[in-house]
């Protein structure tokens, strides 16, 4: 589902890292897509890299895909230490779109290349880091 965004003031919600937030909030994944090369940002930009356009439009993606790669953080960073072990990965979304992100697996479940993954989303925990909503991947 594509929503028109390349007129800021034309009341629709322009591809911003904050409106990125928002739809997550809401269950959402979105990309912004180049209105002129059609390339999809996740989080958004404000240029296009390729052809320098300025103009996006917001595109639900599907949050399926494959673990591309992982890792396990057993030594984390003091905010995520209590957390740890835990798998942050690549996955490589249906839409084409590769991105970064935490893998929540299940007691007993391993991380392996090619599994089949699906976006879930988590509220940001009061009073902690980060003070946004936050996109994961769970086991399809």
């Amino acid at each position: 589902m594509e929503e028109t965004a390349s007129d800021r003031n034309s009341g629709e919600v322009y591809p911003t890292i904050e409106n990125f937030y928002k739809f997550c909030g809401q269950g959402r994944l979105m990309a912004a897509k180049c209105d002129r090369c059609g390339r999809l940002f996740v989080p958004p930009r404000v240029l296009c890299p390729d052809c320098y356009s300025s103009n996006f439009k917001w595109l639900q993606l599907s949050g399926r895909g494959k673990l591309q790669t992982y890792s396990t953080i057993h030594v984390a960073p003091k905010a995520f230490a209590a957390q740890a072990p835990y798998v942050v990965g690549i996955v490589r979304l249906e839409d084409g779109v590769n991105l970064p992100g935490r893998v929540v697996l299940g007691k007993g479940q391993e991380a392996k290349i090619g599994m089949d993954l699906v976006v879930d989303f988590e509220s940001p925990p009061v009073g902690g880091w980060p003070r946004w909503p936050r996109y994961l991947f769970k086991p399809a």
